[in-house]
């Protein structure tokens, strides 16, 4: 296994705070809208099962544009990728703010047993499009880890995936306290989203003027959004990948079935969606068992979810830095994954102390677990395939992001805490195959890492 020669982890680290800024701002954007966003659809309405129907939509449609925007970010670069999906972002908030401003139009209404009663209206069919045009997007997940794929080396690639980590946790903690802030104005709902579409072209701007292109197939430029449009889809490619220069570009291919094909892969995109589904899980039961068994209020739910947050970061950020240089990314995953196991055994309990410190033992999990994983995926397959590798990867969390939003629900209202032990199987699951797949076969391409 190689050492990291100490190199100093900071956030400011000029190759990599950019991205990490644009990351931030990016789920910044997105997590404002988690508080408002049942209000809304309440509001225009729909109920309960309207949506959970918008909250899959997003999901759905990054599954569907993760591998498009990575495969596109191989061919034409990741900065044009980013800069367009940016702008896809600020069209879908815009669209979401239009909808404010639409008549109550009553398209279709339905009473069933299953659904509820709900009316669909002309904004609440708005609210659907801006969801799939944010989703589709919303691949650029994809397209963010393909860069800290291109800009990072052996010696601090789990650092940087850690980074990365840490940027989205900032977001997603900063992002529902500041919305209900925002929304107790006198603009309401109408703040909070107006901040998230100017996040969005404010992003646009960063990427364009800031962001140095990583994909060494493509020239770096800074493109004028009014007079260069058309260039965002040229590739302007030059000599790149040193270890590819062998094989022409013409037969690298990029499709499901040569990715899948790469030793380990199938193995690498089993452990993703596993472990996406199982955080959805938590995700899910969590706020019902909070507040309908445990009578919580929304203030202390708010904080056990800040604490988990604030904990998460500074698992993927101090914690892993330091980590690194002690074992390997296959050592980390299996060791994450066991305290995610320990951590949702601990959520039944219903003492305070339990758990926090159940909260506590999955944040760290989970944190030295994810960037190491990222880490490991990232040096899999031709240089000239890390944008589809990371896409079908995202595309394997969103699906599972939908199983689990879905079951999630069911499966408490069947079992109750008991699918917190589901939680903890799936873990268990997780740490058996990665044992046995990089322990026992260990693969040959990634010994040593």
């Amino acid at each position: 296994m190689e050492k990291s020669p100490g190199i100093k982890l900071s956030i400011f680290n000029s190759k990599l705070f950019p991205i990490l800024l644009v990351n931030f701002l990016g789920i910044l954007g997105y997590s404002l809208m988690l508080p408002i966003l049942i209000f809304i659809v309440a509001d225009f309405g729909g109920n309960g099962f309207i949506y959970g129907l918008i909250g899959a939509t997003y999901p759905l449609f990054q599954f569907i544009g993760a591998p498009k925007l990575g495969r596109l970010s191989d061919r034409v670069g990741r900065k044009k990728v980013l800069i367009i999906t940016q702008l896809g972002s600020f069209l879908a908030w815009s669209l979401f703010l239009l909808a404010f401003f639409l008549p109550r139009v009553t398209l279709w209404s339905l009473e069933a047993p299953l659904t509820g009663q709900f009316v669909i209206t002309l904004p609440l069919l708005l609210l659907f499009i801006a969801r799939m045009i944010d989703g589709y997007t919303g691949g650029n997940i994809s397209v963010a880890n393909a860069y800290i794929s291109d800009v990072s080396t052996n010696h601090d690639r789990s650092k940087n995936f850690g980074l990365i980590g840490t940027s989205t946790s900032l977001g997603l903690a900063v992002g529902p306290a500041a919305s209900a802030l925002l929304a107790a104005t006198f603009l309401g709902e109408l703040l909070p989203l107006g901040i998230a579409a100017a996040a969005a072209i404010l992003t646009a701007i960063l990427i364009n003027k800031k962001l140095k292109e990583s994909n060494p197939c493509v020239e770096d430029r800074a493109l004028s959004f009014f007079k260069n449009f058309k260039k965002l889809f040229q590739s302007n490619r030059k000599n790149c990948f040193e270890e590819d220069k062998k094989t022409p570009t013409s037969r690298i291919k990029n499709n499901w079935t040569a990715i899948l094909s790469i030793r380990g892969m199938s193995v690498m995109y089993l452990i993703y969606f596993l472990t996406y589904f199982g955080v959805n899980l938590f995700s899910v039961s969590l706020p019902v068992y909070a507040s309908i068994h445990l009578n919580w209020s929304v203030a202390e739910l708010g904080i056990f979810l800040a604490y988990y947050s604030f904990m998460m970061m500074m698992a993927q950020g101090p914690l892993l830095a330091k980590l690194v240089n002690l074992t390997s990314s296959i050592r980390l995953i299996l060791v994450g994954a066991i305290l995610l196991a320990i951590g949702f055994s601990f959520l039944v309990s219903q003492n305070m102390l339990s758990l926090y410190l159940a909260i506590s033992i999955m944040a760290i999990g989970n944190g030295i677990m994810w960037p190491s994983f990222l880490a490991l995926l990232s040096q899999m397959g031709s240089a000239r395939q890390r944008g589809v590798i990371q896409g079908y990867g995202a595309s394997m969390g969103s699906m599972a992001s939908m199983a689990g939003l879905i079951l999630g629900g069911v499966f408490f209202e069947l079992w109750g805490t008991t699918v917190f032990f589901l939680g903890a199987g799936i873990f268990v699951l997780v740490a058996l195959i990665v044992w046995f797949r990089f322990t026992i076969i260990n693969l040959g391409a990634l010994k040593g890492h």
